[in-house]
């Protein structure tokens, strides 16, 4: 078992109160496994993520949970151990938007001996040499080691932050909407450059995107999220052919396909809740065309569904 994320509760602070932005999320990842984490803007995605970077804001606090790491769990860590021993060294990021993610005023290079030398018992000559391999590894080329970020396209530097995310060898690779603010055709690429390396390189992968078509490309499984939650879990083919939970019907029903009978694209009606003071039982339930009086009452717990790995929070489903 790579990673086990169990009962994580991770909320912000404001004077209001508190919002509750992962309430409850688990799920456990096994090594060279690649993950989709899909939702609407706000379901918590992203702060999953930031939870197990340990990167938080300094307003949010993980109120309750552990994060399993190759045995470890994590959240017990000073902040020292974490940030030498496990950041970038055995989990590591590709941000949103590499555009803004690398910095303006340093080169390609500098950027990437940061992180090296910082954790790696490497000389700065062999530094050097393994970024110039990362850069060639991934379509880039080391000739561009020089190179600021402000003389590469945008798909360049997408690759670069992909390189960058592979200097020391990480076990875990969180891509954060990875292919954000890319054409078409440059997306296409950087997806088969990540394919290509989790296949190579046996790596693990946590993809988070909106876009399900991309986390069907990439990913092994998908965790469909809503409202701080995870409603849906399992085989990305099977969750996409066997939809259980509405949301994820809807979900997938407002996603527009080139194969098959045309047909008009469903919404969602209403807006996602309020986390700061999110409804009682199922967070969907306020949107959803099928609700219970149970469903306002009681929170559906995560089952598995059958014997096969596809798990539900819905009333709905026995």
């Amino acid at each position: 078992m790579l990673l086990q994320v169990e009962n994580l509760r991770t909320y912000f602070g404001i004077l209001r109160g508190e919002v509750k932005a992962v309430d409850g999320v688990s799920f456990t990842m096994q090594k060279g496994h690649a993950m989709g984490l899909a939702g609407e803007s706000g379901c918590g995605k992203t702060t999953t993520a930031l939870s197990i970077l340990r990167l938080l804001p300094s307003n949010a606090i993980i109120k309750e949970g552990k994060i399993i790491f190759e045995g470890t769990d994590i959240l017990k860590l000073s902040d020292e151990e974490f940030r030498k021993g496990y950041r970038w060294k055995k989990i590591s990021l590709i941000s949103q938007g590499a555009m803004n993610a690398l910095n303006p005023i340093m080169t390609v290079r500098d950027q990437m001996l940061e992180a090296i030398v910082l954790h790696e018992d490497l000389s700065k000559e062999e530094a050097v040499e393994r970024a110039g391999q990362l850069l060639d590894l991934v379509g880039v080329g080391r000739e561009r080691l020089s190179r600021y970020p402000h003389e590469l396209s945008g798909g360049m530097k997408q690759r670069t932050m992909i390189a960058m995310a592979l200097a020391c060898n990480p076990s875990l690779i969180i891509a954060d909407e990875p292919t954000t603010a890319l054409d078409v055709i440059t997306e296409a690429q950087v997806l088969g450059v990540m394919k290509e390396l989790q296949k190579k390189l046996h790596l693990s992968m946590i993809v988070i995107s909106h876009d399900l078509s991309m986390i069907a490309e990439t990913c092994d499984s998908v965790a469909i999220m809503y409202a701080g939650k995870i409603v849906e879990l399992g085989d990305v083919v099977r969750v996409y052919k066997e939809t259980l939970h509405p949301y994820t019907q809807k979900l997938i029903g407002a996603f527009p396909s080139i194969v098959g009978e045309k047909a008009e694209l469903s919404t969602i009606p209403g807006f996602p809740p309020d986390l700061l003071n999110p409804p009682p039982g199922c967070r969907f339930h306020p949107r959803c065309q099928y609700a219970m009086d149970i469903c306002k009452k009681e929170d559906p717990e995560l089952v598995k569904v059958g014997d096969k790995e596809h798990y539900v929070a819905c009333h709905l489903v026995k």
